[in-house]
């Protein structure tokens, strides 16, 4: 098979969650564990890095693995869904995983593929978890795909556990409440492994407390510690405290989205941690890992500027949570007018989604081209009943010329609703 012979097969052949929501969704480790047996259990061949949480989880990975690059550490990372490439899911280094290999990983296993039936996130996980013992890597930081308990990630026994914090996205799934989706996103809490929360939450903080005693697993609020500032949104120039006092002299993030101040705080608490197991990591590593996070690790789409004239602005939240930060920090910019390109996936609730979108603006409606994604027209009547105006577009990508066509030099344009709408926008 060739490269895009063996995506047709995985995308067509297997269950995957872009396509058709929860009923990709796999409640049961055993599939993963029996394909990772098969493969030797290569998880088992390096120390990891276990991420959760509703929002932040793929920024948090990323800087963990950036400050380990700039340690000196060879480092895999895990990270879905991608956004241009399937490769982008499997790195070592920064450097996505070959062709090349994902052919051979799955002619390689086609017969076990097709006699145990596993999702496509669960062959995605084992793909990615013996590429990583394959190079040999010092490290690993997996990203947990949804939820925590049932993720098929959640095979690893790591050093540590990162959960950002907890909000209402995939409630079909993991529950209606703060505290159910906490319970599932406290699933990947190891027995004797520290655990570190980004965020103390009134409603989530008891089901930690519980879950880490249960397993007498360390545990650690990270921001009752750590307290990170932007000085400088706009210029991501960031202030970092420890328990009051300057702990970093103030650096230049390369992800400047207002919402990273929170993610930093469990970052550099999981730092701290590994420091204290004799880690080679430095303060000196810290910085330049945060600030070369997108050189070191590729990351995209993350409050990512595509132009400057117009301000053209991206970003892949897509709950509520995550857009009302992103609108905040959208508002704030100096404009004349806003120009928004928005799509949504069709399994979401927009009654508490849409309202957090400015009425002023002049949308831009969308569907990528995915089954999973909510009908263009749909979307367009739902944003209408909450005053959000403008017109229905046949594709993500004439949308977003649209938008540019119409935006003048001093106004903004954002996109934004959907990872899967980032997906398909050239120059992401």
């Amino acid at each position: 098979m060739t490269y895009e012979q063996t995506l047709d097969y995985l995308y067509k052949q297997l269950p995957i969650f872009q396509n058709i929501g929860g009923k990709a969704f796999n409640a049961s480790l055993d599939n993963i564990r029996r394909f990772c047996a098969h493969l030797g259990n290569p998880h088992t061949q390096y120390p990891t890095l276990h991420i959760a949480g509703t929002n932040g989880k793929g920024s948090s990975s990323h800087m963990l693995a950036a400050v380990l690059q700039a340690a000196g550490y060879k480092v895999g990372l895990y990270t879905s869904p991608h956004l241009k490439s399937f490769t982008e899911r499997v790195r070592v280094n920064g450097q996505a995983i070959a062709p090349a290999q994902i052919v051979a990983f799955v002619q390689r296993y086609q017969t076990q593929i097709e006699s145990w039936r596993p999702s496509f996130f669960e062959v995605t996980v084992a793909m990615a978890l013996d590429y990583f013992a394959q190079q040999k890597v010092d490290v690993a930081v997996i990203e947990v795909g949804l939820g925590g308990r049932l993720d098929a990630t959640n095979i690893v026994t790591p050093e540590a556990c990162l959960i950002t914090n907890i909000s209402f996205d995939h409630q079909q799934i993991l529950g209606n409440t703060l505290k159910a989706i906490a319970k599932e996103k406290a699933g990947i809490i190891k027995l004797n492994t520290p655990v570190v929360i980004g965020e103390r939450q009134t409603e989530t903080t008891p089901v930690f407390e519980t879950t880490s005693q249960q397993h007498q697993a360390p545990l650690y609020f990270a921001q009752d510690e750590y307290f990170c500032k932007w000085a400088d949104v706009a210029q991501g120039k960031l202030m970092v405290k420890k328990n009051g006092k300057a702990f970093l002299p103030e650096i230049t993030m390369s992800l400047k989205g207002s919402y990273q101040e929170k993610n930093i705080n469990g970052v550099l608490k999981v730092l701290e941690i590994l420091q204290n197991r004799d880690w080679q990591i430095t303060q000196e590593h810290i910085i330049e890992g945060l600030q070369k996070t997108v050189e070191l690790t590729q990351l995209k789409g993350r409050w990512q500027v595509l132009k400057k004239a117009p301000l053209t602005i991206c970003d892949t939240a897509h709950n509520e949570a995550g857009l009302s930060q992103v609108m905040t920090q959208l508002q704030q910019l100096p404009r004349q007018q806003l120009h928004i390109v928005l799509g949504a996936m069709a399994d979401k609730v927009l009654d508490k989604i849409l309202p957090l979108f400015p009425m002023e603006a002049t949308y831009y409606f969308c569907a990528p081209a995915i089954p999973r994604a909510m009908e263009v027209n749909k979307l367009k009547q739902l944003a209408a009943g909450f005053e959000l105006r403008g017109l229905a577009y046949a594709s993500v990508m004439e949308a977003y010329t649209q938008a540019q066509s119409q935006a003048q030099i001093n106004d903004v344009v954002f996109a934004g609703g959907s990872t899967f709408v980032l997906a398909e926008i050239e120059g992401v």
